[in-house]
């Protein structure tokens, strides 16, 4: 069985985070959600990269969760999500997905 990318891993959690909590109605659901998805990426950043990259990119994936609220206002919710989603998929792929 081949494994995730962990680019795919993180950038899935970003966006299915909000679409669970969005079609849910339950927003605590959705933080499970991105949560879950946001360990097993780590775990894989640290496995291929290292605790330094996993912890820039851990650190990314949580300021996309961040920034992707204030963006929203301005580009709307899902373009916000799936821009956030890109650019931290985009970084795990350059800093530890491209390698393998």
């Amino acid at each position: 069985m081949a494994k995730v990318p962990a680019a795919a891993v993180a950038a899935t959690g970003l966006v299915g985070g909000y679409a669970v909590a969005r079609f849910t109605k339950k927003r605590p659901l959705g933080g499970v959600v991105l949560a879950a998805a946001g360990a097993v990426a780590a775990q894989q950043w640290r496995q291929s990269a290292g605790g330094k990259t996993a912890a820039v990119l851990s650190t990314a994936y949580v300021a996309a969760f961040a920034a992707s609220h204030p963006l929203a206002k301005k580009v709307g919710a899902w373009p916000a999500v799936f821009g956030v989603a890109g650019g931290v998929g985009l970084a795990s792929w350059v800093l530890v997905d491209r390698r393998g």
